[in-house]
């Protein structure tokens, strides 16, 4: 039987790993991190609290990623309700948007402008929408564009909305109409019914994503699928009789090598590239360069509960604040703390892995993130007790002008240089994509291997199977 090499044990090279072994096949998988599977979906322990990285809602609109999450974790996926706000204009908007609570949180005269500003976009569409901005302006208006999308757009990915592409927008936040709420507020108006992709609740692990991920892990082994944790993978090399070899670096510093028949890969594009043998061509290699990342930098803040919110996490749509979004751990399940009268707030800030926040010590980012939600009212900074730092390089593949050209181009040349190495998840895709489509281009991989044909286009997953959330 041919063996398997999968480089990244996230979500995406997990769910490959357990349809690979359903059929039997031999695995070897490999990673980077010396503690943790899961990835961005790990569940971080600091002292006795238990921190979700990424925010990570289990639900799907595929039956079988559902299920599958079931046989990983059959007793210990919990129903939680989703709730969610925007910080805007020192206030707590309800999100989705409600009308009532709309019109009284922007007031008579500015519900009826931006009513206006949507009706005349819709009467005068942009013939070319070709960035974010004017995606979003055409949809919603210049001033619902300005009040729910520009501040939180910008804060994550570093740039001006109109050097975004439109894919980002139409991929997130296509089917959810805030015009059709704010239309709701005027006089008369018969109410909508609910936008079927906001959902109302979701399952999650009891003590966070990685919980699911960390059992996984643990099936997988007793299949006898070898696991190399701190395995930092440095050269992709393709043999002449066929299949790869794969060189990495162990744990403990010392070189080591697999080969296989083929290589599933949940690693940064730029990353890949840079370690196949041979060397790809120039003009794949700049293309694979000129891809990029924005990173996350999270200052977890352990306190006493003042009750002030008892959101999932908070958008701050608020330009005079830095951070981007809050995460509420106690919301997204009890057990994320260690005692019901305390409360952990992830304060997300995003950036460029080496710039300034970045490489800003912790102890100033939890100074800045306290005063911040100080500031905003959420939570007094003297009853805060103690607080951590994470970076996640490389969390969110970004959606430049540019991305989608520079992605053909990458994997046109994959196509036809590399057979048998196969890209699935964010990163390895450099496509945004949401936990459970992540598990779904992993799932179809596993089984094209297994049929030994493509039977299943992998790069349509998303777009045909999808599940799209506002944010």
């Amino acid at each position: 039987m041919e063996r398997v090499a999968i480089i990244g044990a996230g979500p995406a090279g997990l769910t490959a790993a357990w349809e690979l072994t359903e059929h039997a096949w031999p695995v070897t998988l490999l990673e980077a991190d010396p503690t943790y599977v899961g990835g961005l979906a790990r569940t971080v322990h600091y002292k006795d609290f238990l921190i979700d990285v990424g925010g990570h809602r289990f639900f799907s609109k595929s039956r079988e990623i559902e299920a599958l999450w079931s046989r990983m974790l059959p007793n210990d996926l919990v129903l939680r309700p989703r709730k969610s706000r925007i910080y805007f204009a020192g206030r707590l908007v309800a999100y989705p948007l409600k009308p009532l609570d709309v019109f009284a949180r922007l007031g008579p005269f500015e519900a009826a402008a931006c009513t206006a500003s949507y009706l005349r976009a819709r009467v005068l569409p942009t013939t070319n929408a070709n960035d974010y901005k004017a995606w979003i302006v055409d949809r919603f208006g210049e001033r619902l564009y300005r009040h729910f999308f520009q501040t939180y757009t910008e804060k994550v990915w570093g740039m001006p909305c109109d050097e975004l592409s439109p894919d980002w927008a139409a991929q997130r936040i296509r089917t959810f109409s805030l015009g059709k709420a704010i239309l709701n507020v005027l006089p008369g108006a018969q109410r909508r019914g609910r936008e079927t992709t906001l959902i109302d609740s979701f399952r999650y692990p009891r003590r966070g994503p990685g919980m699911l991920w960390e059992a996984c892990a643990a099936a997988l082994r007793a299949r006898g699928v070898e696991i190399q944790m701190g395995a930092r993978v440095e050269r992709v090399e393709r043999l002449r009789c066929n299949g790869y070899r794969i060189r990495h670096t162990r744990i403990d510093g010392s070189p080591s090598s697999i080969e296989a028949s083929h290589v599933i890969t949940s690693a940064p594009l730029a990353d890949l590239a840079r370690a196949l043998v041979p060397k790809p061509s120039s003009g794949m290699l700049a293309a694979a360069r000129g891809l990029r990342y924005r990173a996350l930098v999270l200052v977890v803040l352990m306190a006493r509960d003042p009750h002030t919110f008892d959101d999932t996490w908070l958008y701050v749509q608020d330009a005079s604040i830095q951070m981007g979004r809050i995460q509420n751990y106690k919301a997204w399940s009890p057990e994320m703390v260690p005692d019901p009268d305390t409360i952990a707030l992830g304060c997300e800030y995003f950036c460029t892995e080496g710039d300034a926040r970045w490489n800003t010590s912790d102890r100033a980012l939890i100074e800045q993130a306290s005063a911040e939600l100080d500031r905003m009212g959420l939570l007094p900074q003297k009853h805060v007790f103690d607080a951590c730092v994470i970076r996640q390089p490389k969390a969110y593949p970004v959606y430049d002008r540019d991305y989608a050209t520079r992605v053909e181009r990458v994997m046109s040349s994959l196509r036809h240089d590399f057979p048998g190495l196969h890209l699935v998840g964010r990163n390895g895709m450099h496509r945004y994509n949401n936990q459970d489509h992540s598990m779904m281009t992993a799932l179809l991989t596993a089984r094209n291997i297994v049929a030994g044909a493509p039977r299943f286009d992998v790069l349509r997953v998303g777009q045909d199977a999808e599940y799209l959330e506002a944010r």
